[in-house]
């Protein structure tokens, strides 16, 4: 095991599972859709933009306040706005986890450090309980945990000191693992994390400098996590 850690946290879209393999069954529905995840895009844009503008700012009532956002591109009672954002993003997008494949080797690391003495953790910016379940890899984690249940989004400070938290480890002695830098990465780092990035092949350490590991193979990653 890597020296002076306690805890190995991760995201999943994108980070568990390739994207492109869920935006291609979901094209009909992206295009049906388009106008709904085209306000409800920038309504979360606009809430990080705040949250940069004040880095300790948390919505106590994210999902209302988000709905707020999102219904004032769409010219629609918030209320009903609401019931979209719920019915056709987070609910209808669950199901489909069923077909969806993870990465090559993630069950295998999972299994395997699930029988280390060290906690694993998961930090989504999206609701991932279903999902993993649908997955078939939701008994592996000590802590699940959505960010906009903490009021903010990623790369706020508030989603990783309260997983920190969570977990009852020191920033210091947790590994974050994830494939958005901005959101992944700097957010972490900002917490005090170690942080692992998953990133294309020729993906070269100059250009994402605060990633203490990146890597494309989760052999890699399983590497470095057990040397």
């Amino acid at each position: 095991m890597t020296p002076g850690l306690s805890a190995i946290a991760f995201d999943l879209d994108g980070t568990l599972y390739p994207n492109y393999r869920l935006n291609l069954r979901l094209m009909p529905f992206l295009l049906r859709n388009w106008r709904l995840l085209l306000a409800f895009s920038r309504a979360r844009s606009h809430i990080r933009r705040e949250q940069e503008k004040s880095p300790s700012l948390f919505q106590s009532n994210f999902y209302d306040y988000q709905a707020h956002l999102t219904a004032q591109w769409l010219h629609v009672p918030a209320e009903q706005c609401k019931e979209y954002i719920e019915k056709l993003i987070y609910r209808a997008l669950e199901p489909h986890f069923h077909q969806v494949q993870l990465f090559p080797h993630v069950r295998e690391l999972l299994t395997q450090l699930q029988a280390m003495p060290i906690k694993l953790g998961l930090l989504s910016d999206f609701p991932p309980h279903i999902k993993l379940e649908n997955l078939n890899i939701a008994d592996y984690w000590d802590v699940i945990m959505c960010s906009e249940a903490t009021g903010a989004l990623k790369p706020a400070l508030r989603p990783f000191t309260e997983l920190a938290g969570a977990l009852g480890c020191p920033p210091g002695e947790i590994l974050y693992v994830g494939n958005h830098y901005r959101y992944d990465v700097i957010g972490a780092k900002r917490a005090g994390f170690k942080t692992a990035l998953i990133s294309g092949r020729f993906a070269r350490k100059t250009a994402q400098p605060a990633a203490d590991f990146i890597f494309h193979d989760y052999r890699t990653l399983r590497d470095f996590m057990l040397q």
